[in-house]
């Protein structure tokens, strides 16, 4: 990985809370380093293809949108398979995380972790079953557990 310089650490500090809420916001970013636009995009695109910055994506406030039964689904499929159940669960279109994690045993048997947000348990109760109904017979057994409260949603910060 290379080292940062001037240039990309102003870029991180300036957009690590957030991009600016405004229509131009990599034109708001570079106005406040005294840069131009397209520098902070190629500086920006440079880092995320060398792994410096993972993603530039939304990061939504699920509460705050009215959704109060997000749960993380857990599910014990067999290892050989778990690529298949992933595709099946994100074809649905609304999980919003879908990854594998390795096994806990004897306590912890789940190897894949879906997170679906609804605004009523009912609701969330049904798109557990829709997961469930894809994944047929990979489904080897699962749980819900519901957010109690939100905790960190942000990452690393330079100063």
């Amino acid at each position: 990985m290379r080292a940062l310089d001037d240039i990309d650490r102003s870029i991180i500090v300036a957009t690590q809370g957030g991009l600016p809420l405004v229509p131009d916001p990599y034109g708001a970013v570079a106005e406040a380093l005294g840069l131009e636009p397209d520098l902070v995009m190629a500086r920006l695109a440079a880092m995320q293809a060398d792994g410096i910055v993972r993603r530039i994506a939304a990061v939504p406030n699920h509460y705050a949108l009215g959704y109060r039964f997000n749960g993380m689904t857990v599910w014990d499929v067999a290892d050989e398979a778990v690529e298949e159940a992933g595709r099946r669960m994100v074809g649905l279109g609304f999980v919003s995380h879908c990854y594998q994690r390795p096994r806990r045993p004897p306590y912890w048997p789940y190897n894949l972790f879906a997170m679906i947000h609804a605004r009523d348990e009912a609701t969330a109760k049904g798109l557990v079953e829709d997961l469930a109904a894809a994944l047929g017979e990979l489904d080897r057994g699962h749980q819900v557990l519901f957010s109690t409260r939100i905790l960190k949603k942000t990452g690393l910060r330079l100063t």
